[in-house]
């Protein structure tokens, strides 16, 4: 694997790699850093942008760990992504998980306690020359999972305003088809008096109906409910008291 090739000191004003200022102090383990991006546009202009110089342009952001392996290695003149020499070490170093060039670089940090075990704790991607620190899947996963819920809530106070509504209107159409209003009737006298003549002289034109034919002789007719209660009705009336049933009283004339 091609060695990094030394940046010579004060080639370019503005970078921490190629001036003498002092670089900013790394953020500590363990900080959420998915709200920054680093972009040097001075660096992308110089040199390619590959799998074998994407470490040194990763190690200009603040994502890049000065204690870590990686930086160790790097001294000693030999390629920082090195794994024959990384797996002999133990520690935190960065590890190039995955590579399409020249546009996507993805950096797994980790935490190798031997040449066969490793501990993944972060990642980082590079998407065209910007650098970012990709969330943590439990991040991403409340992160929809409250989106969602805001959209479903959201959805379900519409629907309920919306249907609350319509139950109003229809309660209301109901309500006056079931209740009409009742239409104010007028009586006239005239009409009623004409009706109350009319059936009065047909009375009189009229003859009276014609009494039933008698029973034939020998035959008893069957006693009916209404008329065991009729008599037993008639069998119950009191007796009849001589002076006090006897109608209106008259008056002696003097």
């Amino acid at each position: 694997m091609a060695s990094t090739p030394m940046l010579p000191p004060n080639s370019a004003s503005g970078n921490p790699n190629f001036d003498g200022n002092a670089r900013a102090a790394p953020a500590p383990p363990g900080t959420d850093m998915t709200g920054m991006c680093f972009r040097d546009q001075l660096w992308l202009n110089t040199y390619p942008l590959d799998r074998n110089l994407v470490f040194d342009y990763f190690a200009l952001s603040p994502f890049y760990d000065l204690t870590c392996n990686n930086e160790t290695i790097r001294m000693r003149s030999i390629h920082p992504l090195d794994l024959s020499h990384l797996s002999k070490m133990t520690g935190i170093e960065y590890a190039l998980s995955e590579v399409m060039e020249p546009h996507l670089f993805v950096f797994r940090k980790q935490k190798r306690d031997s040449p066969e075990k490793v501990t993944p704790m972060l990642t980082y991607y590079v998407l065209d020359g910007s650098i970012y620190q990709a969330p943590q899947l439990c991040n991403v996963f409340a992160s929809r999972v409250g989106r969602a819920l805001y959209h479903i809530s959201k959805a379900f106070t519409t629907a309920a305003s919306k249907l609350e509504k319509i139950g109003y209107v229809d309660t209301e159409n109901e309500s006056a088809m079931l209740v009409p209003k009742a239409p104010k009737e007028t009586i006239d006298l005239k009409e009623v008096k004409r009706i109350d003549h009319i059936l009065a002289s047909l009375q009189r034109k009229l003859p009276p109906a014609p009494p039933p034919p008698p029973f034939p002789e020998g035959y008893n007719p069957p006693k009916t409910a209404e008329g065991d209660t009729a008599s037993d009705a008639q069998a119950q009336l009191p007796p009849l008291d001589p002076i006090l049933d006897q109608g209106p009283s008259k008056r002696m004339k003097f």
